[in-house]
């Protein structure tokens, strides 16, 4: 008879494992839009000021920051008949498409206000489905493994959706290759569209397996301070933080990097984030094998070790030659679609170690630390990469004539500050000891508690109907 572990976590089937990833789809594409076309949009298009668009983009995540961990106890908190996070995904909808509505297609001038009051709305909105999406897929995928291939389908379907919109502006761009605010609108409503479409079929075909709580539901300053200092949480934090912080600090000037150090136009530059963008396809599903292999960590430091040196290398190329280019930004957006899938899964691993420790679901609230050092990490590099481009004399108004020394800051600042977090996020990994064994044991002992459980885990689906729990199964 199969295992308890077995049926609880049976493996979804590929279409299964598709849809549940579909609400990446928007979330890729806001990835590029919102961290690379944005800003410049609205420092160049409107001229509202690169400082005024970095302090702007960075206030606004700070605030935000506050949020999530209130969002991810709500969610470890909540007990319906459609499970704890449907509900929330479902509300995050809503309130993304009105953020990216005003966002990408603003009704006449924009002043710095607006730009801030739709942000924070915007973040409210991904905050929501980020955070319930990970932790729900934390919950389908209970092997170490297994998450790997999880958070590597979302995250392939991100990168669909991050190539579907860098292809938007490269097929309208204008003759003389700039970008106007046509491309923008149309990233919008790509993920207008896309936001409610992935979510919707995300509900319709995954059922949400509910953990049972084994402690008191109480929650504290405290607990939350355990979980922040934890070992191997303290790693993930540390590491995300960097992770994102400095392909966040390359994806802010990338377009002024290249178009105006590396001597591409700004529809070849973007064609070269194109082929960065979908390397990742490539090399999500190749990460997520090897780290079946390798383990998650290992396989986050070799991609961290690669990415660094790669925008190294890109330094030294000859300015305005796509092919060699283009080569190096294959292989450096195939490395970093590790770093979102393996910090995730990771995370997922910690919430079974706190479950098994504690007796509570927290993997809501550990996902909202991450979401936290995400937003900090994206604030930080739009306003520290735009202030420090403010402070050498680097104009980005549209039409603006840049001095040879101002375009030289420009390219130590977009090299240094990727590099140096990306190394830092890779190198907090050296010595983790959460790793696939260990988390067998943990996976062991809970499938043991749980089955002998009164209240074992049950599989809602989205009509309510509950499947048998396991033990009742393999006691008949």
């Amino acid at each position: 008879m199969a295992s308890n572990d077995s049926k609880a976590h049976a493996r979804l089937t590929l279409p299964g494992l598709l849809g549940f990833s579909m609400p990446g789809l928007c979330i890729g594409a806001l990835a590029i839009a919102l961290g690379v076309y944005l800003p410049h949009y609205y420092a160049g298009h409107f001229g509202l000021g690169l400082s005024a668009v970095g302090a702007a983009f960075g206030a606004v995540r700070l605030i935000d920051t506050v949020f999530d961990p209130f969002i991810g106890v709500a969610m470890d908190r909540t007990r319906s008949r459609w499970g704890r996070y449907r509900l929330w995904l479902l509300a995050g909808a809503p309130v993304l498409m009105l953020a990216v509505y005003m966002l990408f297609d603003p009704p006449g001038a924009v002043s710095l206000p607006y730009l801030i009051g739709w942000l924070f709305v915007y973040y409210i909105g991904t905050s929501l489905i980020t955070l319930s999406h990970a932790s729900w897929a934390s919950v389908i995928a209970g092997q170490y493994h297994e998450r790997s291939r999880v958070f590597g389908a979302i995250q392939f379907v991100s990168i669909i959706g991050a190539t579907i919109a860098l292809i938007l502006p490269i097929v309208m761009a204008k003759h003389d290759g700039s970008s106007g605010k046509g491309d923008v609108g149309a990233m919008g409503w790509f993920v207008f569209a896309a936001a409610p479409a992935g979510i919707l079929l995300a509900l319709a075909m995954t059922p949400e397996r509910v953990t049972k709580d084994h402690g008191e539901e109480n929650f504290t300053l405290k607990d939350y301070w355990e979980m922040v200092t934890r070992p191997d949480m303290r790693r993930i934090i540390i590491a995300d933080f960097c992770l994102a912080l400095g392909p966040g600090w390359m994806s802010a000037l990338y377009l002024f990097y290249f178009h105006d150090a590396r001597g591409f136009t700004i529809a070849n530059s973007s064609l070269l984030l194109l082929i960065y963008v979908m390397a990742g396809v490539a090399g999500a599903m190749t990460l997520s094998w090897v780290a079946q292999r390798l383990g998650k960590h290992r396989t986050l430091m070799m991609a961290s070790t690669g990415y660094s040196l790669g925008l190294i290398v890109l330094a030294f190329m000859p300015k305005g030659a796509f092919v060699p280019a283009a080569i190096l930004m294959f292989g450096m957006g195939f490395l970093a679609a590790g770093f979102p899938l393996l910090d995730r899964a990771m995370v997922a691993d910690v919430g079974d170690a706190v479950r098994l420790e504690q007796g509570k679901h927290r993997v809501g609230l550990l996902y909202a630390m991450i979401t936290t050092a995400q937003k900090v990490a994206g604030a930080g590099s739009i306003f520290l990469s735009y202030t420090v481009l403010g402070w050498i004399g680097y104009q980005a108004k549209e039409g603006a004539v840049n001095t040879p020394d101002a375009i030289l800051g420009m390219q130590f600042v977009y090299l240094i500050g990727p590099v140096v977090f990306v190394m830092i996020g890779g190198a907090c990994f050296i010595g983790y000891k959460l790793d696939s064994a260990r988390h067998a044991d943990i996976r062991a002992q809970l499938e043991e508690r749980d089955a002998m459980s009164p209240g074992a885990p049950i599989l809602e689906g989205l009509s309510g109907e509950q499947t048998i729990p396991t033990h009742i199964v393999d006691a008949v």
